[in-house]
């Protein structure tokens, strides 16, 4: 099951199509199927910018 949280101090990534815009598939207000959001938190920047790294070197 998938659940969104946006009301956290964590930064979070979530894929608004499955999460927060699945309501409107298929309608004029659908988002794309592969836009990510990103909520940033306040995490220390590089730690931020070293996981952000990581996860696309993965794809």
């Amino acid at each position: 099951m998938l659940a969104e949280s946006l009301g956290g101090i964590e930064s979070l990534m979530n894929y608004p199509h499955e999460m927060t815009h699945a309501s409107v598939r298929g309608t004029e207000l659908a988002v794309p199927e592969n836009l990510l959001r990103v909520s940033v938190g306040i995490e220390d920047v590089a730690d931020l910018i070293d996981d952000l790294d990581a996860a696309l070197a993965g794809l």
